[in-house]
């Protein structure tokens, strides 16, 4: 006789498990909050504490999350250097943004606010999760928080990313620009040296401040960030 509740559990121990994440130094109550979410999505996440960074180099991960405190450079640093997991998404957990931008070399790919709670970050691992699994086709854009430096009329902003693409970017920064004003963007991504591509805002979001860059199709400085999204979408 089948007890209420058998199917449900059969199919929890039974779906497969699509990825791998490494949870880094997160207090049991983040890492149980994390460890839900993502099981939802089949991935599946591996808690690692002092022996991270040996790891990081000797294992292959699919993505981490880790708090972006005075702990997190070296270990991001042997993620982003190691050649199995330089690709990995990055879920930084952090109380500011701000403190994000503190390690925009790194291109975190994702923010969540810390204290982490359970309906954010099911938002942003729905949002994100086709990264982890490889699913990178389906995926056009691919989030990146890095710092980047808007040029406009004489005038320079900082901005952060919140995605990139072959053909242009969104971002977020203090002054609203018009749609159809030129710019330049200048910015940052793992293996890659700093890129300034010429622009057009193509849209604009006066509420909270983000808005959209075309890259001008002539600037041929777009075509390292276009190398860049194919080696990064690549499966190993």
């Amino acid at each position: 006789m089948t007890t209420k509740g058998s199917s449900a559990d059969s199919t929890a121990v039974s779906k497969k498990v699509l990825a791998r994440v490494a949870t880094i130094g997160l207090s049991g109550s983040t890492n149980t909050i994390l460890s839900d979410c993502f099981r939802q999505f089949g991935i599946q996440t591996v808690p690692l504490a002092a022996d991270a960074i040996d790891r990081l180099h000797r294992e292959k991960f699919d993505a981490c999350a880790l708090y972006l405190d005075d702990d997190a450079e070296p270990i991001l640093e042997a993620a982003r250097k190691s050649r199995s997991n330089w690709r990995m998404v990055v879920y930084g957990i952090c109380k500011t943004a701000q403190e994000a931008l503190r390690f925009s070399r790194f291109s975190v790919n994702a923010v969540l606010d810390r204290p982490v709670e359970r309906q954010n970050a099911l938002k942003v691992v729905r949002a994100t999760h086709l990264l982890v699994v490889h699913e990178f086709r389906r995926y056009v854009r691919v989030p990146i928080v890095s710092e980047v430096r808007v040029k406009f009329d004489g005038s320079e902003i900082r901005g952060t990313s919140l995605e990139i693409s072959a053909g242009g970017m969104s971002l977020r920064g203090g002054t609203q620009l018009s749609t159809g004003q030129s710019v330049s963007v200048a910015f940052e991504l793992p293996r890659m040296a700093q890129v300034s591509i010429r622009g057009t805002v193509c849209w604009s979001r006066p509420s909270d401040g983000s808005f959209g860059v075309r890259f001008d199709a002539t600037d041929e400085a777009r075509f390292h960030v276009r190398q860049w999204i194919d080696d990064f979408i690549e499966n190993s």
